[in-house]
C-alpha cells in the first residue's frame, strides 16, 4: 500500500524567500511535486524586500518530511530558517494537567480544603470508607496502567515510550466522557509486581484501564485484579476493540441482510484483541468461527497450545479445519483480522460469499489492501483514519467507564460489553446506514452518552440483583 500524507507527519518550515510574483507558488508546487500536501501557508514581510513564509505541510513519514524540506530549500532564492515537527510540538511538556475544582482565595478556603478542615473528612472516611466515592476524586477517576510491553503496534518499548500514549488516553477520557484519568507507567513487566502495584494504588481510583500490556501476561493481570479489587478492571486492547468490532459487524450485517448466528466468520489473530473479539462475538450469538494465529488454524489436537488457544479450540472450528487461511475464507461471510499486514489477497476476498464483510484491522498496513478488497466485499472496515469505517477504541472506552462510574459498579461483565456494542451500533440511524457508514464518528455527540447509558443500565440491574431482599 502507498501511504497518503498524514497530519501525524506534519511540519512547519519557516523560509526566507525572494519577493517576486512566483515565489509562493514555486514553494507550493515544489511540495506537491515531492508528494506532500500544503495545509497552511502564512506570508509576512521580511527584511530588504524579502518575504518570510511559514509553510505547513503533511508528509507520509519522517524521511518524506525531510525530502519536502530539501525540495523547498532547492528553490533559487529560498533559505530555510527553521523546521518544526508539529506532532512533537504538541507533546512538549505533556498533554494533560491537574487543576483544582475549588477556589483557594483566602485562609477560609485553605482551612476547609486542607488542614484543619480536611481532617474532619479524613476521620469520616476512616469510619466509613465507602464514602470515598462521594467525598473524593475516586468517584470520577481512572488509572490508565501500562508496563510498556506492547505500545501501540510498536512492540516492547518500555514505560517512558508508553507515557505519551497513556497521556493521550487520559486526554481522551476527559474530552469524551469528562473522566479524570491518570497515566501510570510501571517500570516492571513482572506479572506479580504489576498486580501488586495496581492493587496497592487502587483505593484512589474508581476504575482501572489496562493498556498496552502484551499477551499472554495481560490475561493473567486482568483476571487476578478483577478477583482482588472492588472496582472494575478493563483491558482496552481486548475489550474496547471487541466492543467496536461487534458494533461495526452488527451494522455491516444489517447492510447485507445477514444474521450473526447464520454467518461463517474467519478470524486472523488470537492474541489479546483477537481473543476478546471472539469471546464477545460468541456471547452475542455467533455460531461458526475459525480462528488463525501465526501457526495456522486453531483446532483440537494441535500441539503446543497454551490455555488461551485451548479455550479457542474448544469453542470454535467445530469441523476441525486445519488448512490455510485462503482455504478458510473460501465461502466465508466475514473476515476479521487483528493480526499482520498482507496475509490476504483480493483474490481470496473474491472467493468469499456474496455480500461479504472484511474487517482488516492491522495498523498501519491492513491484512488486505482495502481498495482491492472493495472490489469484491460489500463492506470493508480498517483501523485507519484515512478510510471509511474506522474501528477505533475511543468509540468505546470513555462511555464504558462513564457508565461504570455513574453506577458505582464494582465489576464489568460480558453483558455490559455486549450492551455497549449494541448501543454504539444504534447510534447509526437506519436511514444513515450504508457500506461506508457502519460505525459513527468518534465526535458524534451520542456515542459516549449512548454507550454510558447502556452500561449503566446493565450495571444497576446487576447491582439490584445482588441486593438482599427487603423486609
Amino acid at each position: 500500500m502507498t501511504m497518503a500524507p498524514s497530519v501525524s507527519y506534519s511540519i512547519t518550515a519557516r523560509l526566507d524567500v525572494a519577493s517576486h510574483g512566483r515565489a509562493v507558488s514555486e514553494i507550493t508546487r515544489a511540495v506537491e511535486q515531492a508528494g506532500g500536501v500544503v495545509t497552511a501557508l502564512d506570508v509576512t514581510p521580511g527584511q530588504r524586500g524579502r518575504l518570510r513564509v511559514d509553510v505547513t505541510c503533511a508528509a507520509t513519514d519522517t524521511a518524506h518530511a525531510e525530502s519536502l524540506v530539501a525540495a523547498m530549500a532547492g528553490i533559487a532564492g529560498v533559505s530555510v530558517h527553521k523546521v518544526s515537527d508539529r506532532t512533537f510540538l504538541l507533546h512538549l511538556g505533556g498533554k494533560i494537567e491537574m487543576r483544582s475544582k475549588v477556589p483557594l482565595r483566602n485562609r477560609d478556603d485553605l482551612s476547609m480544603a486542607y488542614t484543619p478542615g480536611v481532617a474532619r473528612v479524613s476521620l469520616a472516611l476512616a469510619a466509613n470508607p465507602e464514602d470515598a466515592r462521594r467525598l473524593t476524586i475516586k468517584r470520577n477517576s481512572v488509572a490508565v496502567v501500562t508496563d510498556g510491553s506492547a505500545v501501540l503496534g510498536l512492540g516492547n518499548l518500555g514505560p517512558y515510550a508508553a507515557l505519551p500514549v497513556m497521556e493521550g488516553k487520559a486526554a481522551l477520557f476527559k474530552r469524551f466522557a469528562d473522566i479524570d484519568a491518570w497515566p501510570i507507567c510501571l517500570d516492571t513487566q513482572n506479572t506479580d509486581e504489576i498486580v501488586r502495584t495496581v492493587a496497592a494504588i487502587a483505593p484512589g481510583f474508581g476504575g482501572i484501564n489496562l493498556e498496552d500490556i502484551s499477551a499472554p501476561r495481560c490475561f493473567e493481570v486482568e483476571r487476578r485484579l478483577r478477583a482482588m479489587l472492588d472496582i472494575p478492571v478493563f483491558h482496552d486492547d481486548q475489550h474496547g476493540t471487541a466492543i467496536v468490532v461487534l458494533a461495526a459487524l452488527t451494522n455491516a450485517l444489517r447492510v447485507v441482510g445477514k444474521d450473526l448466528a447464520g454467518v461463517k466468520i474467519v478470524m486472523a489473530g488470537a492474541g489479546a484483541a483477537g481473543t476478546a473479539v471472539l469471546r464477545l462475538l460468541l456471547d452475542a450469538g455467533a455460531t461458526s468461527v475459525i480462528v488463525f494465529d501465526d501457526r495456522g488454524a486453531v483446532h483440537h489436537g494441535r500441539p503446543g497450545m497454551n490455555e488461551s488457544l485451548t479455550w479457542i479450540a474448544e469453542h470454535t472450528n467445530a469441523d476441525g479445519y486445519f488448512g490455510d487461511l485462503a482455504g478458510a475464507v473460501h465461502g466465508a461471510d466475514v473476515f476479521i483480522g487483528v493480526s499482520a499486514p498482507g496475509i490476504l489477497s483480493a483474490e481470496d476476498v473474491k472467493m468469499m460469499n456474496d455480500g461479504s464483510i472484511v474487517f482488516a484491522l492491522a495498523n498501519p498496513e491492513p491484512e488486505v489492501d482495502p481498495d482491492a478488497a472493495r472490489e469484491y466485499a460489500a463492506v470493508v472496515a480498517t483501523g485507519r483514519s484515512d478510510y471509511p469505517n474506522q474501528i477505533n477504541n475511543v468509540l468505546a472506552f470513555p462511555g464504558v467507564f462513564r457508565g461504570l462510574l455513574d453506577a458505582q459498579s464494582r465489576q464489568i461483565t460480558d453483558r455490559m460489553l455486549v450492551a455497549a456494542a449494541r448501543a454504539l451500533a444504534d447510534v447509526v440511524l437506519p436511514d444513515e446506514l450504508g457500506p461506508d457508514y457502519i460505525i459513527p464518528s468518534v465526535f458524534h455527540p451520542d456515542v459516549a452518552s449512548g454507550v454510558a447509558a447502556a452500561v449503566r443500565a446493565v450495571a444497576l440491574e446487576a447491582d439490584a440483583g445482588t441486593q438482599e431482599p427487603g423486609p
